[in-house]
């Protein structure tokens, strides 16, 4: 039968273990596609860089915008990156021009989503981004397609490798945040700048993903509420142990009334959770459905492989004609609903503060607990550090988020507390 013909933009880890992976896994491919799918034109910055694959039999085109219009292709994928400049150039120009288009490319997806799934359905063609949220990991056809008769109530997650692994080796080792980071680096699990990661954003592009799908809402990016791991202390990690739980990044969103409840942030998972036992750079993702009940998608969520893996289903869907639309149902049907209100969500909290080593603190503390109606579950006080200061480690009762909110307003510009409170969700 016709080829599938693609042409791929951008020639990084993943570009090439996409060729690489038509290569090695060519007859089984073409066998599950109903046809053979081929690499037919590429582009990238560096044309001379070897990429240890062989690029000579494919047309190498120095504008990358000029694949949208290469005579005979079928489908463009985009692994260059950036949720706006020549990625979103590109996919524009390739729906318009009724290519179909594949990307791994989560920030434009979260920004842009919307407006390419509209445009991609007007033209009847495919966008496919299974590899833009947790790399190899099937979620996005596990809640588009799988999940698809059920209503969701949540969807949470561990969401980024290199803050899971970061996470993972503090607890494992003991050791402190910034050491483990710069080993992270070192290994290639962290970006030189790795504020992307260690802040939560990458996590957050895809979790405003996964709620739209979950939901059938439209795309809200801005309303994530974004807390990242650079304030974790490997205290924190030990005390959480000491309790039963382990500390992860978590994106969780649930629809709460009329809203849409979306946000990141490290939580204490208990240690017989699901969650607790991912480990290193993997990914996980629970998704609790009304008919269904709880699934849990778990695999690497990053590497050549893995998102290789992900790009190359969505061309096999692509052969075989099957694709709907890109959220699950037509954006004209998809929901708009404003951000949920995370004061009136109830659960327990662990807090944790540093603190002068002087008599009243923790009656202060208590106090503070007290005027919110925060009713104390634990306390744990260590001895002082060496600069003197004393870590208090608090978990709460079960209340209103908003509680929690105003006991740490109350505190604030305390000369007895150094520095911010960290505060965790506790996962229940």
């Amino acid at each position: 039968m016709k080829p599938l013909k693609i042409a791929l933009a951008g020639l990084g880890t993943v570009g090439g273990g996409v060729i690489r992976l038509l290569d090695t896994n060519r007859e089984l491919i073409a066998r599950r596609a109903g046809r053979p799918i081929e690499v037919v034109a590429i582009s990238a910055r560096d044309r001379t860089k070897d990429r240890g694959v062989d690029l000579s039999r494919f047309d190498w085109v120095d504008d990358t915008g000029a694949l949208a219009d290469h005579p005979g292709i079928d489908v463009v994928v985009e692994l260059i990156g950036g949720s706006d400049g020549p990625a979103l150039a590109l996919a524009r120009k390739s729906i318009a021009a009724d290519r179909a288009f594949v990307t791994a490319n989560k920030a434009m997806i979260a920004h842009h989503g919307l407006e390419l799934a509209e445009a991609a359905e007007a033209k009847g063609t495919a966008l496919k981004y299974e590899a833009a949220v947790a790399g190899g990991i099937p979620v996005i056809k596990g809640l588009r397609e799988g999940a698809a008769a059920n209503e969701l109530a949540h969807v949470y997650g561990i969401l980024n490798g290199t803050c899971n692994y970061i996470l993972t080796t503090m607890e494992a080792e003991g050791r402190d945040f910034s050491d483990v980071l710069a080993e992270a680096q070192a290994l290639g699990y962290a970006e030189a700048d790795p504020s992307f990661d260690i802040d939560g954003i990458d996590a957050a592009h895809k979790l405003s993903i996964l709620a739209s799908l979950a939901f059938g809402t439209r795309l809200d990016f801005d309303a994530v509420q974004v807390t990242g791991i650079r304030h974790v202390l490997a205290a924190d990690i030990a005390e959480a142990q000491a309790l039963g739980y382990k500390v992860r990044l978590l994106g969780h969103a649930e629809t709460l009334g009329d809203g849409l409840f979306q946000r990141v942030h490290p939580h204490l998972v208990p240690v017989d959770h699901p969650l607790a036992h991912v480990a290193g750079s993997l990914n996980a993702v629970v998704a609790e459905g009304n008919f269904v009940g709880r699934l849990f998608f778990q695999g690497r969520g990053a590497g050549d492989g893995p998102t290789a893996s992900a790009v190359v289903a969505d061309l096999i869907d692509i052969a075989r004609g099957e694709f709907g639309p890109a959220f699950a149902m037509p954006v004209a049907s998809l929901d708009v609903r404003d951000a949920a209100d995370a004061g009136e969500r109830r659960g327990r909290a662990y807090l944790r503060f540093t603190v002068e080593d002087k008599v009243g603190v923790l009656a202060e503390i208590a106090a503070a607990m007290r005027d919110s109606n925060v009713s104390i579950e634990s306390l744990i006080q260590r001895g002082a550090q060496e600069d003197g200061s004393v870590l208090v480690a608090i978990v709460t009762h079960e209340s209103p988020e908003r509680n929690i909110t105003q006991a740490l307003e109350r505190l604030e510009g305390s000369p007895s507390i150094r520095g911010k409170p960290m505060l965790m969700h506790i996962l229940d």
